[in-house]
């Protein structure tokens, strides 16, 4: 119960990795707001959370509009008091070629992943300047650490994201709010099921040293980590959570063999 008493707002927390710490969360003590774009998934993954005997309420909320952000704010401190606990976890992935990318999909990933990201933090973080603090976690990519094929977009957001972090784990430090990052590898998330065919498998699994996606579940016990108080000296870091994808160069040993022409 290592977040007991706490309240959480976690945006694109309907599925995959934002669902798997709202999971999380419950499990430690926390209540939890599920904030979502959409409204339906929001109020599935409430349920199913409150029937399990944890509590949680769904949000609404469009993170690159600055109104339906505040109105998110509102609603959760009028569901919680406060909010203890912010997960930035709302995204857009992308995988055009960069002479492919048009400038409409380009704003639209830099406005959710990296604006989105901006405007709620901003605005979770001032009540929690007013209310005497709280721990900040966003999550950002190994995409915005390397360069990546079809990652101009999706990368460039999330590096910001990375950079974003550490200007607020600066200013927002006499606040008593910590806030860091958690950046995932490829992770076996439904959006993942869909999206990588047999050949990126294969390129990530020989990249990777542990030979394996990770799963949400290994996303949200590091972030069950960073929102608790044994985090409280941990401030404007990045965790790789990755499976030793960033960590890796030239690697040998079973399943590294690169076949034969």
């Amino acid at each position: 119960m290592r977040l007991e008493g706490k309240s959480a707002v976690i945006t694109g927390g309907a599925r995959g990795i934002g669902l798997a710490i709202a999971r999380a969360f419950v499990r430690e003590g926390a209540a939890v707001a599920i904030a979502d774009v959409n409204r339906e998934g929001a109020e599935a993954a409430a349920a199913d959370l409150k029937a399990q005997g944890g509590r949680a309420v769904p949000i609404a909320v469009d993170v690159a509009d600055p109104a339906s952000v505040s109105a998110m704010v509102g609603f959760a401190i009028d569901a919680f008091g406060r909010i203890d606990i912010l997960v930035n976890n709302a995204g857009v992935g992308g995988k055009t070629p960069f002479l492919e990318t048009s400038l409409e999909e380009w704003n639209k990933i830099i406005s959710i992943n990296l604006t989105g990201a901006f405007l709620v933090a901003q605005a979770i973080a001032r009540e929690m300047a007013r209310t005497g603090g709280g721990k900040i976690v966003n999550i950002a990519s190994l995409s915005g650490q390397r360069g990546g094929h079809g990652r101009a977009a999706y990368g460039a957001a999330k590096a910001g994201l990375e950079l974003l972090t550490k200007v607020m784990a600066v200013e927002l430090s006499p606040y008593s709010i910590n806030v860091n990052n958690i950046a995932p590898g490829a992770i076996e998330t439904e959006m993942a099921k869909y999206a990588h065919d047999e050949a990126t498998r294969a390129a990530y699994n020989y990249l990777i040293p542990m030979n394996r996606y990770g799963t949400p579940e290994e996303i949200a016990d590091a972030a069950v980590f960073l929102c608790s108080d044994e985090s409280r000296y941990v401030q404007g870091h990045t965790l790789n959570v990755d499976g030793g994808f960033r960590a890796a160069g030239l690697m040998f040993g079973p399943g590294k063999a690169v076949p034969s022409r």
